[in-house]
């Protein structure tokens, strides 16, 4: 058997008996973003919404109350390709966007700052199912509009579908969003505006974290 002291490492007694450090707690903002095609820069983000999740300072998650902060804008698009299909998912009309849509520069320091703000002193982190869409868009937009950067820096995200893998202990590709355990899922609908679907996005986030806690 290994002895854990012998590889530097702390046995459970040990560990337990560490004092508890009061952190800056993580701040989690849900996200969502609808686009008029699959990447940033030849294609534009049309609409975009976060919500306040909840924070975890270590020790204890934190949910946000019933009226969570959030914020949701339309911006202008940025190239004159699109993808039609894209248009038909989400239903924006991208015709009124270009005419009243928000300027990007605008729009993603306003951003910037609403998630600074909103964060209370804690440190922002994006969540998101999945990350990946999402994260792409924002960070992209932040990086080539936002006066102020990306208030996420360059890498504080969380992945709700590795999340859900890893609760649930199936393959990655598996942890769809449409085959979420009845103990995760969201009751309110998923519409494709963004508004909505970064609301119903929190709930599911909240669930997972209390899951999670009580594993």
């Amino acid at each position: 058997m290994i002895d854990p002291e012998a590889l530097g490492l702390r046995s459970d007694d040990q560990r337990n008996s560490i004092p508890t450090r009061k952190m800056t707690p993580d701040v989690y903002f849900s996200a969502d973003v609808e686009t008029d095609g699959p990447i940033p820069g030849p294609y534009s983000m049309l609409s975009l919404a976060l919500v306040r999740a909840g924070s975890f300072d270590g020790c204890r998650f934190e949910v946000a109350p019933s009226a969570s902060p959030s914020i949701y804008l339309e911006l202008r698009p940025i190239s004159d390709s699109f993808e039609l299909e894209a248009l038909r998912v989400n239903g924006l009309d991208r015709d009124r966007l270009v005419r009243e849509g928000l300027d990007p520069r605008q729009a993603m320091t306003q951003l910037a700052e609403w998630v600074r703000v909103s964060a209370q002193g804690g440190e922002p982190v994006l969540v998101a199912y999945p990350i990946s869409f999402d994260w792409s868009w924002l960070y992209w937009y932040f990086v080539r509009f936002s006066a102020t950067g990306s208030p996420f820096n360059h890498s504080r995200c969380f992945d709700m579908k590795t999340a859900v893998a890893l609760l649930t202990g199936i393959p990655i590709h598996r942890a769809r969003r449409s085959e979420l355990p009845s103990d995760l899922r969201s009751d309110l609908p998923h519409t494709h505006n963004a508004l909505d679907d970064a609301a119903e996005q929190a709930e599911v986030f909240r669930k997972i974290m209390g899951k999670w806690r009580r594993a």
